[in-house]
């Protein structure tokens, strides 16, 4: 049976980040991916930061990865609110028509 090392997470975190990324260049049309795309991509820092805190026995970086859970969650919120409030108004939440709203 193999032990499971650093490697494996840093693997898994990449694979997360590149899901991540994906999820963002591939659709371009709803909001609500492109967050949830983001959300993957901050998971995948967490789950490096927590592998590599791990790994040099310092709690410094699974700190830091709860610190990026509270932005994270905060962001979705917010991010979230604000959907609802533009939903409101337009009745619509597709990309291009939120980019009107630059001024």
């Amino acid at each position: 049976m193999t032990e499971i090392g650093l490697g494996h997470y840093v693997t898994v975190g990449a694979i997360l980040f590149v899901l991540g990324v994906f999820g963002i260049f591939l659709n371009r049309k709803n909001v609500i991916t492109i967050l949830m795309a983001i959300e993957l991509i901050l998971l995948a820092v967490n789950v490096n930061l927590v592998a590599f805190s791990t790994a040099m026995s310092d709690l410094v970086g699974q700190v830091f990865a709860m610190f990026v859970l509270t932005v994270a969650a905060a962001e979705v919120a917010i991010g979230l609110a604000i959907l609802v409030v533009f939903f409101r108004n337009r009745a619509t939440i597709a990309v291009e028509d939120i980019s009107s709203l630059k001024g």
